[in-house]
């Protein structure tokens, strides 16, 4: 334990303050311009191997009696990949090197495209100090910007990379999410997704941090057939290279269906999981139990999305679901992404509209969800600040 305490320690010397939640159902087709985009871009890619040690210079101003939240959970130490290695699955739960059970909490990118701006490695830096210890890197497929449409592949590709650089430096896990949505059937681009796949995997095969989202939210009449082919097409793309990273497969609805997972489930490959997501304001006691029957029948669930307002990303924050969600999660030992990391002007925003920062946030750079979030991060953690 006093390992532990030592390495996390070391790893939150940074003072800050937190971002990240959800928007999904009307998901946006915005974008930021090209010049915006490429200036951040440009801006990471000099930094790509820098290590932490400038974030260690931010510093937070938050008062500590606001760092505690109502679920009563006690604190303890972060997993990080220098400590619990590699992941992988058994049974229902996700394990590290040495079969202990592990739990992971942090914060899923808005839009590569649309936000780059948060990926940087001070960015990074601060999420870690607030009790987040994975990082999901959302990037879209079809709306503008998008991947598969009229996106620049190659500057989402280097986002892609600066961000598994930036989690690895800053000990981190990290999801390289391919975020289908508005296309619906993940197969509209399933040799696109091949591709993208091979090449992270080959890129990333050594790294003990990255684990696969191969399609965020099937929709729009995606049927589980349709995601189990696909995911028969994508996996071997990826295990040509990485045996055994973790892959998420999402559900169908929206990722709310895992009861069609439990009933024909993926087979054949090892260390698989399936996408749960949910918008408190949205999402209540028939999607929990729906989650319950799901976990209690054995399926692996990791929760790589979710909101406490509605599901299109505003409406009301819904402060009571949310927690009940959290408890329910946590009590299962299942992971959780908050949406999203952006100072957009929606109530699925962490940041608010005002906040021009992209590190050191203080929490009154939060918006609800995101003070909300930021306390049930380090109600889980030994508190950053004193």
């Amino acid at each position: 334990m006093k390992k532990y305490i030592a390495l996390v320690l070391a790893a939150v010397l940074v003072l800050g303050i937190f971002t990240g939640c959800g928007n999904k159902g009307n998901k946006e087709t915005e974008s930021q311009t090209d010049e915006k985009a490429t200036e951040s871009v440009n801006s990471a890619e000099n930094n790509t191997e820098d290590s932490t040690q400038s974030s260690t210079e931010n510093q937070n101003v938050a008062d500590t009696e606001q760092l505690t939240t109502e679920n009563g959970q006690e604190s303890s130490v972060l997993a990080c990949p220098s400590v619990n290695g590699k992941l992988h699955v058994e049974g229902s739960k996700l394990v590290d090197q040495n079969n202990n059970e592990v739990q992971l909490r942090g914060v899923s990118t808005h839009g590569l495209a649309w936000y780059p701006q948060y990926v940087t490695n001070d960015c990074f830096a601060t999420l870690k100090s607030f009790g987040a210890n994975v990082v999901r890197l959302a990037m879209y497929t079809y709306e503008s910007g998008g991947y598969c449409t009229d996106g620049d592949r190659q500057q989402l590709e280097t986002l892609v990379q600066n961000g598994v650089q930036y989690a690895f430096n800053n000990d981190m896990y990290v999801i390289i999410d391919w975020h289908v949505l508005n296309e619906g059937n993940p197969n509209r681009y399933s040799d696109v997704a091949k591709t993208f796949f091979a090449k992270m995997a080959q890129q990333y095969a050594s790294y003990n941090n990255v684990i696969y989202e191969i399609c965020n939210e099937p929709c729009k009449g995606a049927t589980w057939g349709d995601v189990k082919f696909y995911a028969s097409e994508v996996i071997p793309s990826i295990r040509s290279y990485d045996k055994d990273a973790v892959i998420l497969i999402g559900t169908p609805n929206w990722s709310q269906d895992v009861d069609e997972a439990v009933k024909d489930p993926v087979t054949g490959y090892d260390n698989i999981m399936y996408t749960l997501h949910f918008y408190a304001e949205t999402h209540k006691e028939d999607l929990q139990n729906k989650l319950k029957s799901a976990a209690d029948a054995g399926l692996p669930i990791f929760v790589s999305e979710f909101g406490i307002c509605s599901a299109d990303g505003n409406g009301q924050v819904d402060i009571d679901s949310a927690n009940s969600w959290i408890s329910l999660l946590d009590s299962y030992g299942i992971s959780y992404v908050c949406w999203n990391l952006s100072n957009k002007d929606e109530k699925s925003a962490l940041l608010t509209p005002a906040c021009d920062k992209t590190s050191g946030f203080t929490y009154e750079d939060l918006s609800d969800e995101g003070k909300w979030l930021y306390g049930v991060l380090t109600s889980h953690v030994t508190p950053v600040l004193n």
